[in-house]
């Protein structure tokens, strides 16, 4: 897909000469770039997420599944032999 989008005249410099010297065309250069951008930005957000909905948990309730858990795996495995 075909976009336009405006730079500055100094990053678009910087483009051109990191092309260049990568020996890619422009356009790959800007796939590449955003295609990073978007990688790191989107751990970021898991990383947000995933601390908004811990933080959400009471650490009292957590510990209490926790033991839940636990039990019932002693209690699945009680009977095997190593």
């Amino acid at each position: 897909m075909k976009t336009a989008i405006s730079l500055s005249d100094t990053l678009f410099e910087k483009a051109e000469q990191t092309a260049h010297y990568m020996g890619i065309p422009r356009s790959r250069l800007y796939v590449i770039a955003l295609e990073d951008y978007i990688e790191r930005h989107n751990g970021e957000m898991i990383t947000k997420k995933l601390n908004e909905v811990y933080g959400k948990i009471n650490q009292g309730e957590f510990d209490r599944d926790l033991d839940v858990g636990l039990e019932s795996l002693r209690n699945l495995t009680k009977n095997d032999t190593w």
